[in-house]
Formats: structure tokens, sequence, C-alpha cells
């Protein structure tokens, strides 16, 4: 199968450990089939044994049994000791590199695939999915090759004790196999529905937890109850479905199994009584007979394990195989050195090849250190534009040069390093104040972390906080307020200290006092950095070298705010509604 091809690929580096944990294995295994030949000679060559005398008989036990104590006592338990420890070191060793390209993955993952896939089946893939695969490695590369083994060194003794016995306690073995394979060649599908199904559950979880304060405010506590029980419902459903099939198998499984020693113990009493098998023998037959069918009541186990985890695998290679919208063409090259030049040439843009243009024939000619105002009614492609400058999309008609080269030309990661960005809502990570400072230079000193949070107009806040810069924010920010929040995505910006600077929306939503900060902050990143900055609120942008109404993905107006006001055209009206608005 594709996904198992695939997942050796992780094992392989571990191939070795993985070898030496199954001897070692074996070694464990083969331990307790002594215990029947054990018993074996107990009864027919000390108790059956007519010729020893009394002391004779316990002088010989004594000793048979003081060597298999020393070996159950000293031997076994460091063997099952290095066998469990190495079994699960190796499993969690390749499940650590799974999870590591992942992230890796979901890190070039573009804006349109997170636009289109909720959060939490994202994390249930990382998660859920790749701990699942690690039954796997324990059962499917360790665990089955000792069972395996064990079956066969069972046999082996078996043959050497009494081969028509033997023969008689394997019948029932072809009726095994046929049944795993019928059983369980449905199962992977169904495990697969299961999986996908508690995804939802967990996504819309996820979801909600994130949203508990809209649950709250609206007082809909008791409709969304019923939405997330029709999620979980649908789990329950998939659930019982995968555990009916399930119990089908074992219980037929498991039927054969324990049908199995009744036949050895009817024909070797037959035989005993006839005096064709010495009662020894006999013992020892029904011991091995335990020993031969628990491994196999095991692979049953195993093949329910493995059947999930292949599924999970399933579901991880998907996750793999997502395509990434953008990527660096095979001959691109470092943004090392960048002016500041920036044109859009003939650009049109949409998101998908089903949906219509969002930006139509945008043609701009932007010199370095000019500040750039996008303007116009929500919807009209604004922040679509500013999007393509960093290549979270890439255009569908045209190009956009920098210091005359086309973007696409530079790999991706060097040409959002010389671009900063400040956003509406900017995204906090929970940690402290200084990591996300650091975020925008993670090498950068104490001392330039303060110096960035002082032109940023957040020191002061800052020394504030109970933990200072150490202060840990919450999810998302939550501790601090708005404009807060917004100081310190400046402050990273200006650790990062980039040519290229974009403003979406940064002083949106804001009180007049952080407005007033965030607004002197942000024209002292502009300086002499070639900056574009979207905005709704006119009244911040009239300073701008140039402003550019955008109206339905098309620049229908550009100039100085004085030239345009002079126009009295569409930005002139625009203008007119906020300030009669205010």
């Amino acid at each position: 199968m594709d996904s198992i091809r695939r997942y050796l690929h992780f094992v392989k580096p571990y191939r070795l450990q993985i070898i030496g944990t199954i001897i070692i294995g074996v070694i464990k295994f083969a331990i307790p089939l002594l215990i029947p030949l054990c018993i074996k000679y107990v009864v027919d060559d000390i108790v059956s044994n007519d010729v020893l005398t009394q002391g004779d008989k316990l002088y010989k036990l004594y000793w048979i049994m003081g060597l298999i104590l020393v070996v159950f006592v000293v031997l076994r338990p460091p063997i099952e000791y290095y066998r469990q420890y190495f079994a699960q070191w190796t499993a969690s060793k390749i499940l650590y590199d799974i999870r590591d390209r992942l992230f890796t993955h979901l890190q070039k993952l573009s804006f349109k695939y997170y636009a289109n896939t909720r959060a939490g089946e994202v994390i249930s893939r990382v998660i859920n999915d790749v701990e699942q695969t690690k039954t796997f490695v324990i059962t499917g590369l360790m665990n089955l090759w000792l069972d395996m083994a064990t079956i066969i060194i069972a046999i082996a003794i078996m043959f050497t004790m009494d081969v028509s016995l033997t023969i008689v306690s394997l019948i029932l073995l072809p009726f095994y196999a046929l049944s795993v394979n019928y059983f369980f060649g449905n199962l992977r599908k169904l495990t697969r529905v299961r999986s996908q199904a508690l995804a939802e559950v967990q996504s819309y979880l996820h979801e909600r937890v994130q949203g508990m304060s809209v649950i709250k405010s609206f007082a809909i506590e008791n409709f969304e109850q019923t939405q997330f029980d029709k999620h979980n419902r649908n789990f329950l459903a998939k659930a019982l479905d995968h555990t009916r099939w399930n119990a089908k198998a074992y219980a037929v499984v498991n039927t054969i199994t324990d049908i199995a020693p009744l036949i050895v113990i009817s024909y070797s009493g037959f035989q005993v009584i006839q005096e064709n098998l010495s009662l020894g023998t006999m013992v020892a037959f029904i011991a091995y007979i335990d020993r031969l069918y628990n491994p196999l009541r095991r692979l049953v186990n195993s093949s329910t394990s493995i059947t999930q985890s292949i599924a999970s695998m399933d579901r991880v290679f998907e996750f793999i195989d997502e395509k990434y919208d953008i990527e660096d063409s095979p001959n691109a090259i470092e943004c090392n050195h960048v002016y500041g030049d920036i044109t859009f040439e003939s650009i049109s843009f949409s998101y998908s090849s089903q949906e219509e243009h969002v930006l139509k024939n945008i043609n701009l000619e932007v010199k370095k250190g000019e500040t750039i105002a996008f303007v116009g009614m929500s919807g009209g492609g604004k922040s679509s534009l500013v999007s393509l400058i960093p290549r979270f999309y890439d255009v569908t008609k045209g190009r956009i040069l920098l210091d005359g080269k086309d973007i696409r030309t530079f790999k991706v990661r060097s040409l959002r390093d010389k671009i900063g960005m400040v956003l509406q809502d900017n995204i906090l990570f929970s940690e402290s104040v200084k990591l996300n400072i650091l975020l925008g230079k993670p090498d950068a000193s104490d001392e330039e972390i303060i110096e960035a949070a002082k032109l940023a107009n957040a020191h002061e806040f800052i020394m504030n906080l109970p933990d200072g810069y150490d202060t840990r924010v919450g999810e998302r920010g939550f501790k601090l307020s708005g404009g807060q929040k917004q100081r310190i995505a400046i402050a990273r910006v200006f650790l990062k200290n980039p040519p290229i600077l974009i403003l979406d929306e940064a002083t949106s939503a804001l009180d007049l006092e952080s407005e007033h900060l965030i607004q002197e902050a942000l024209e002292k990143l502009a300086k002499d950095r070639t900056t574009f900055i979207v905005a709704h609120r006119l009244s911040t942008i009239t300073h701008a070298d140039r402003i550019v109404l955008i109206e339905n993905g098309e620049i229908t107006e550009q100039g100085t705010h004085e030239e345009l006001m002079k126009k009295k055209g569409g930005y002139y009206k625009l203008f007119q509604v906020q300030q009669f608005g205010n």
C-alpha cells in the first residue's frame, strides 16, 4: 500500500534500532516457551519416574525450578525493560520526525488553503492521526514479528515432541487466516470515516472555544449545544459502525482460537488413554496451545490497531499531498538588496479560476520612499492588492516588479523578509511581550527590543505590566487592549527594519488616544520606506504622497489629497461623506 511505503521512508533511519528491538523481543518471548518443556520434564522425568527415590525427585525438582527462577528473575526483567524502552524510543523518534515534517509543510501552505480549511482539522491530522500511526511501528513493525516468531518457535518445538498432535493443533489455522482477511478488509474504510468524523468534532470545538465571547454575548448556548450535538452524534454513528464490524470480527476469530485447545485436549487425551502419548507431553502440548493461540489472538488485536493506524496514515499523507500555491521557481534567487521601487504591470487577480477577478488591469509605479494610500469601499480589492506584494497570493495576470525584477524570481521567504506588515487584527502569541516583539528579528538583543518598543510608543505601557517585557499576553493577546496589541505589532516591524512597509487598516477601531500614539509611531516607521497604506478612515492618510482610489477592482483616481479634493470625483465624495458622518 502506498501509505505504508511512504511511511517506511520515515522508519528507514531507525531500521537498526527496530531490528535490535525485534531480536531482544524474540529472546523475551522465547523464554516463556521453556515453561511447557519444564512441565513435561517434571511430569515425565521426575513425578512419573518410578526409578527415582523421593529424595532424588525433590533434588531434581529443586534444581530445575532453581534454574527456571534464575532465568525469569535475573535474565528476563532487563530484557523486558530494554525491549519496551527501545520500542517506545524508536516510535517516539519517528513520530517526532513526522510532526516536524508536517509543521514545515503547514508553514508552506498558502492563505488560500487556510481560508478553506478549519484549524481544528489541521490540528487533528498533526496530533491525533500522527499519534495513531505509532501503533504501526510498535505493533506492525515489532510486536507482529515477535508474535510470528513466537508461533514459529512454538510450532518447531511441538513438532519435535509429536508430529501428528502438532498437525491437529494447527488444523484451524486456515479458518483463522480466512476470517481475519474477510473481516479486516473493510475495517480500514470504516476507520477512516470514524477518524474524519472525530476531526470534524475537534474542528467545531476548536472554533467555538475561540469564539466563546460571541456565543455568550448573543446568549446562544442552547443553539450551539444543538449544533455540537449534531457533530457529536455523527461521530457516535460512525464509531458504532466501526464497533459493530470490529465486534463481529472478534466474535468469529476468538471462537476459532477457543475451539482449537478443545480439539487438542480431546485428541491428546485419547492418545494418552491409548498409551501412545505420555502424560507430560499432553500437558506440555496444552500449555503450548495457549502459547500458540495467545499470539494469534494478539494478531487479531494487532489487525484492528494496524488497520486504524493505516487509516490515519492515509489522512496524514493526504495532508502532506496538499499542493503549495506559492512556490519558489527552480532558478529563484535571494532577495538581498532592496532599493524600494515597485511596479504593478497590468495586474489582474482572482482567488480561484471559478471566481471573477477582484483586481482588473492594475497599473501603478511606486518610487522608493513613497507612501501610497489605497482607499475605496469595502470589497473593492485594496487588501487583495497589497497581499500580492509579499506573495501571499500570486497574480493571475501581469506581474509585480521590485527594483525592475519580477517578484516571482525571488525566493519567497527572502522577499517577505524585506517586507514589514501591520494589520488591523495583528496576531500575538500567548507567550511574553518580549517574544512577540522578537518575531521581527529573533536574534535581536534586549537593547534593540527596548529601542523598538520606544519607537512604537509601547515601552511605557509594557513597563507597567506585571512582569514588564516578560509578561505573558494570553492567547491572541487577550490580556492587552487593541491599542496595546497594535503597538507591539508596530514594535516588531521597527525591530525588523524592512525597506518596504504595508499597513492594512492599522488604526481602525481604536480609541482616539491609541490612534494618536499609533499614528505617530506609524509615521516614524514609514519614514524613508516604500509604504503602502490601506485605510477606510480617510483623515489618517491625507499626508500620503499619493492616494489611489480603487473601485470594483480597478484604479479610478490617483493623486495627492489636495489634487483629488479639487477634482471632486469619487475620493471627494467619500471624504465628504466621512466628514459629514463625523
